[in-house]
């Protein structure tokens, strides 16, 4: 597949062309002629991540030992280069680095080149690998744009070359967003990828399948592989060249709807007694590897929650709803100070916003907070999210998103919205204090995109606790209907500079617009 890049971006068009007609790394089974050259190769393509005004991270991947090198200018030509050193990559990473670039002008495009070289022999270096990002304005006429998704490769369907592989980044490359926002369920740990899937009107779904997505993840070699099979995807490496990365994650980086403390197997497929403690962090390692998260590169035993400042229009707060939860439960508990965020998540946050100067502030939830999303076990009615379906006064996890939401209106915190992914369908929820059994809040908006490529499945029950109001849903009626068939969704934030209004569209795979809103900055209500 070919990609048609938009103005400032076709500087591009040559360096993306060459990455995307390297060879498939050796997962698949090729064996390209430079290999022979004995030369260290990045077949993975390039990333960067949590790109600022200032600073920037790039990510690589090598075929084997090699010193990361970057290389930085602002013409593609790369005359009078900057060059970055970045660390000696090897097995104890998997072979993958990071390397933090600062000191960058501020609302500019950056072309970079990684370069790999043979640690014996520095003047031994294999094809340079080449990528860009815009780093973030301190002028606020210059606006943003962004867009945001989850749910990557799930319940079988994976990288399907005849219907263009994971084609939803192609859509929204074209939109020449400032960077991604990934919702979370980056991968399946849980779940493999069969060689074909049957399709209703009896064809077959066929996948791109790796040794990693044969059995569901338990070691960390397995996690690994998981991460490495949604790169062999050719629109997601041309994607992830294009556009930074702001990644979180959920459950599916180590089971469904994992909590901490769990301990599950019964012998098949997870031995008995697997603790899940143990491999959250084994997952966290291999994400750690995989990504460039500026809380959490090199430092497996870093976390994820962070702020992502964007200029004087937006911050956005990248929240982890998984690692510091308590368990999953019917929830109906009167009190419970861990919640979903735990205590110490919970006191950032309000700090956080509240130190906040930015017009509009973009809380990046890796869960809803009003849409009922079950987790059934032995006959007990547990719930996953925040909601429980009990439409009255705040009962277990809802607790303490009350508080957050209280404060936000006691500390007059203006421009608040909330993005999430999880439920596999796209709908707009407008949550008020005059339908809502909870009422010291004030209104605000919450937008739901995704999958980016797996199972679409019907439109989840609403919780009244907090009064929302589904303004717009798109939804099939049938479970895990496969990419295939559509219903595969993202979504797109544009903050214009000049009035600082925000406008979000939810989109279909191919960009085609569904749903639009635009909100005033500066205003309760909407």
């Amino acid at each position: 597949m070919s990609l048609s890049l938009p103005g400032r971006r076709s500087v591009l068009r040559g360096s993306l062309a060459a990455s995307a007609a390297l060879t498939l790394p050796t997962a698949l089974g090729s064996a390209p002629a430079f290999a022979l050259s004995g030369r260290p190769r990045a077949d993975w393509g390039v990333q960067a991540g949590d790109v600022t005004a200032d600073s920037g991270l790039v990510w690589v991947r090598s075929d084997r030992p090699a010193r990361m090198i970057v290389e930085t200018s602002p013409t593609e030509s790369f005359r009078g280069a900057r060059r970055w050193h970045g660390p000696l990559l090897g097995a104890g990473s998997d072979f993958t680095g990071t390397t933090r670039l600062h000191g960058l002008p501020s609302g500019e495009q950056i072309h970079y080149r990684v370069l790999l070289a043979d640690p014996d022999d520095p003047r031994r270096t294999g094809e340079p690998v080449t990528g860009t990002f815009r780093t973030a304005s301190t002028r606020r006429r210059q606006g943003v744009r962004f867009v945001w998704s989850g749910d990557l490769a799930g319940q079988g369907w994976g990288i399907n070359e005849s219907i263009g592989g994971y084609r939803i980044f192609d859509a929204m490359a074209k939109l020449d967003p400032d960077f991604f926002l990934c919702s979370g369920d980056n991968i399946y740990a849980d779940g493999m990828i069969p060689a074909t899937q049957a399709l209703p009107d009896g064809s077959l779904y066929r996948n791109i399948t790796s040794e990693a997505k044969s059995h569901v993840a338990i070691t960390l070699d397995d996690f690994r592989g998981n991460f490495r099979y949604n790169l062999l995807d050719q629109a997601l490496r041309r994607f992830n060249a294009q556009v930074p990365n702001v990644i979180q994650w959920d459950d599916h980086e180590v089971r469904n709807n994992w909590y901490p403390g769990e301990v599950i197997g019964t012998g098949t497929p997870y031995p008995a007694g697997t603790r899940l403690n143990d491999m959250a962090a084994r997952s966290r390692q291999a994400f750690s590897e995989y990504f460039p998260i500026s809380t959490i590169s090199g430092r497996p035993d870093g976390r994820i929650y962070r702020v992502h400042h964007h200029g004087p229009l937006l911050d956005v707060f990248v929240l982890d709803m998984r690692t510091y939860r308590d368990a999953n439960s019917p929830d109906d508990q009167t009190t419970d100070p861990q919640g979903i965020l735990g205590a110490e998540q919970l006191e950032w946050l309000k700090r956080e916003l509240s130190r906040s100067r930015a017009v509009w502030k973009v809380i990046a939830a890796d869960m809803p907070l009003g849409l009922v999303v079950p987790d059934p076990v032995e006959g007990r009615p547990n719930f996953e999210a925040v909601a429980q379906g009990d439409p009255g006064a705040p009962l277990g996890r809802e607790l303490q998103i009350a508080e957050l939401l209280r404060y936000i209106k006691h500390r007059r915190i203006t421009g608040t919205v909330w993005l999430t992914a999880d439920v596999h369908h796209t709908s707009a929820q407008h949550y008020d204090p005059s339908r809502a059994a909870f009422k010291d809040f004030a209104p605000f908006w919450e937008f739901v995109s995704g999958p980016l490529n797996a199972g679409a499945f019907p439109a989840s029950a609403l919780d009244g606790t907090f009064g929302p109001d589904r303004v717009f849903v798109k939804a099939p009626t049938a479970s895990n209907v496969s990419p295939a068939e559509g219903y595969q969704f993202f979504g797109e934030v544009d903050i214009d500079g000049d009035s600082g209004e925000l406008t979000v569209r939810l989109r279909e795979h191919d960009g085609a617009v569904l749903f639009t809103r635009t909100l005033q900055p500066g205003r309760v209500g909407q």
